[in-house]
This record gives structure tokens, C-alpha cells and sequence, in this order.
């Protein structure tokens, strides 16, 4: 095999960006992936004509324009805003907390009257210095909309009560005293017409791609066909885990067809806050692209607590993991052909635009 430039593991957004920037720069690149399709959990795939967001539902947005325009010049985004509705043991209420929350909740029509109620209830709390979650989200918008959207919600979401996570996952929660659903401040949002899929493999167009192909079946190989590796998948696991497991939370999906179902649920997303419910929300895939097919596609949405094996989605970043991540991070920063990018390789969440943010800074650092 010839010599490539850069080894990319990994064929998500971020890693797809990165190999796309440096082969556009002359770079010769190849990008491995030991699933069976590219795009990470980004995946999109077309079932009864409808593009189905595979590993969960993801929206663009971002209020940069450079990353904006450059996802853009690739394929065309529509126009879907991200306008989610709670629903809470058969009541409606939208999301984010606006004028409409508001008003479902307290039957309040100003902003006033809403402000109003909302400094009652933090005043009757008395928080001063929260020490947990549900003291924090009650210092910020009270008790009403905390026990009803935000409590058991949260509590499925992370498989723990609201009293023993920390106080910062909260540290602030959207509140607009306007009748505006738009759950995003960002200046730009779409999602891809033909789907997140096809974004990718203009990504990767002209550069070798080598699926179901496991970096770590075969690492030593691997490390030989390239001058540089950047490597997105999870960092603990590059180092073997030598101390011990980062965790995550993990999400199950039961996906079905419902064939002369044209609308389900009448929106793209919906969550269910209460309890009982066991699954956390329900996608109804067409939404996202305004389909007028006859028949619809739904994904409900299962968290729980991330085991080997599993799937990682969202870091657990409170004190132990926090702290046993910098460590895998000093190794990362000592390896001198290794560079660690992404979600899994950074321990972060990150949102699609600051992926993408974060490859164009990568490559202009790495072609200096």
C-alpha cells in the first residue's frame, strides 16, 4: 500500500470534514470506519421514501457563517426549525419555555404576568447556592415547570435523580418572554434535503474509504500506512483503558414503518416528560423534511446507562469521570503522530456546527 499523508479512524462528521480539508490541500488520505456505512451517528437511510435519522435526531444550526456556507456548498439544507413539544402525562406544552409554556402552564397571556409568576416561585425556593441539579433548575425557572417538563424527564435521560447530578448540566435554561418555538438562538438551521448520508459521501468523494474495518483489529498495520492518524473514536479505549472506563449514557431505538399512517404525531419531536412513559421522546421522521407520504416512520427513544459493547452518545462528565478523562487526555497530548478529535476522542459534546468548527481549526493548525 502506498503511503497516505493521514489515517482518519473514524467516517463521522468530524472525521469526514477532516479528511475532506486536507485532501482538498493536497493531503493523501485514508479514512477507515469498522461499521458498515459511513456518517457516525449522523447516518441517515431512506425507508418508504422517507430519510430516517438512524442513530437519533439531528438538527443544524449554528449563527457562523464560514461553517454555514461550507456544509452548503456541499448539498442543499431546507428550512426545519427545531420546535419540540413536552408532553406530560396528555398535556401539551412547547418547548423551549416561551410565552405558549407559559401560558399552557399558568393560562398567563404577558410577559409580565409571566416574569412575575417565575420570580414568585424562585423567590418561595430560596436557592442561594443550588447544590444539585433540581436546585439549580428551581432557582432558575421555578417549581411548576421543573416538576412538570424538566424533573423525571432528566432523570430517565441520565438513570439518576435530579438531587444527585451536579448543578452544572443546568447551568442555565432557555427562557424567552416571546410566543416564539424556535428551540435555537442560532441564525442558521436545515437539515440536509437528501438526508445527513449523502452530505458525508460528498465529504469523502474521491478519497479512499475502507469500511467494517476495525483500527484496533489490526493497529500496528495500521500505524504504518500513514505519517499521521487522527483518531475520533473513544479515547479510553486507544489506551486500552488503562485507567479504567469512561462513562457514557447510551440510547435504544425502536424504529417502526407505519404504513397508511400518513401523520402520527403531527410534529417531528416529541417528548414525553413524566415518568411512566418509558421512552424519553418520539421522532417522527418525515417532519424533518416536510414528507407528504402516505405512510410515516417513528423512532422512540430509550436512555440508559452505557455498558462495553454499547453504543457511546453522551458523556457523563460529572467529578470521577472528569477528572480520569484529563488523564487520558496527558497521553493524548504526548503522542507526537496521534491527533484526537471528535466527541469520543475529546469527551465532549459537541453539537454538529462546533464539529465542524473544530475540523476547519484542526487542519488550518495541522497545514501551518
Amino acid at each position: 500500500m502506498l503511503k497516505n499523508d493521514f489515517l482518519v479512524v473514524g467516517t463521522g462528521l468530524f472525521g469526514a470534514t477532516v479528511a475532506c480539508l486536507l485532501s482538498r490541500n493536497g493531503k493523501q488520505c485514508l479514512v477507515i470506519d469498522k461499521r458498515s456505512h459511513i456518517g457516525g451517528n449522523v447516518y441517515t437511510e431512506s425507508m418508504n421514501g422517507i430519510d430516517v435519522h438512524k442513530y437519533g435526531a439531528h438538527i443544524f444550526h449554528t449563527s457562523n457563517k464560514q461553517v454555514w456556507d461550507f456544509v452548503n456548498s456541499f448539498v442543499e439544507f431546507n428550512r426545519y426549525t427545531n420546535s419540540p413539544v413536552a408532553n406530560y402525562k396528555g398535556k401539551l406544552y412547547n418547548l423551549p419555555f416561551n410565552m405558549n409554556t407559559f401560558y399552557q402552564m399558568w393560562g398567563v397571556t404577558t410577559p409580565e404576568q409571566a416574569a412575575t409568576k417565575i420570580e414568585e416561585q424562585r423567590k418561595e425556593a430560596g436557592i442561594t447556592h443550588p447544590r444539585n441539579l433540581e436546585e439549580q433548575a428551581i432557582s432558575l425557572i421555578g417549581k411548576d415547570i421543573y416538576y412538570t417538563l424538566i424533573k423525571e424527564y432528566t432523570e430517565k435521560q441520565w438513570g439518576r435523580k435530579a438531587t444527585e447530578l451536579p448543578a452544572f448540566i443546568i447551568r442555565r435554561l432557555p427562557v424567552r418572554y416571546t410566543f416564539d418555538n424556535n428551540y435555537f438562538n442560532d441564525k442558521y438551521q436545515g437539515i440536509p434535503v437528501d438526508g445527513y448520508t449523502k452530505l458525508v459521501e460528498k465529504l469523502l468523494a474521491g478519497i479512499e474509504v475502507k469500511l467494517n474495518t476495525d483500527y484496533f483489529e489490526d493497529k500496528d498495520y495500521f500505524d504504518s500506512v500513514a505519517d499521521r492518524i487522527i483518531y475520533t473514536g473513544e479515547i479510553d479505549r486507544y489506551f486500552d483503558y488503562c485507567f479504567g472506563h469512561l462513562e457514557y449514557r447510551t440510547v435504544r431505538f425502536e424504529t417502526e414503518v407505519l404504513e397508511g399512517v400518513s401523520n402520527f404525531q403531527g410534529n417531528a419531536v416529541v417528548n414525553y416528560t413524566d415518568a411512566e412513559t418509558p421512552y424519553t421522546r418520539i421522532i417522527e421522521h418525515k417532519h424533518f423534511g416536510f414528507g407528504n407520504q402516505s405512510d410515516t416512520v417513528i423512532s422512540k427513544e430509550f436512555s440508559k446507562e452505557w455498558k462495553p459493547g454499547d453504543e457511546p452518545y453522551y458523556p457523563v462528565n460529572d467529578e470521577r469521570n472528569s477528572l480520569l478523562y484529563a488523564k487520558y487526555k496527558a497521553l493524548a497530548d504526548a503522542q507526537e503522530r496521534v491527533v484526537f478529535g471528535g466527541r469520543l476522542a475529546e469527551y465532549k459534546y459537541y453539537d454538529m456546527h462546533q464539529v465542524v468548527e473544530n475540523a476547519l481549526y484542526l487542519v488550518d493548525s495541522l497545514l501551518k
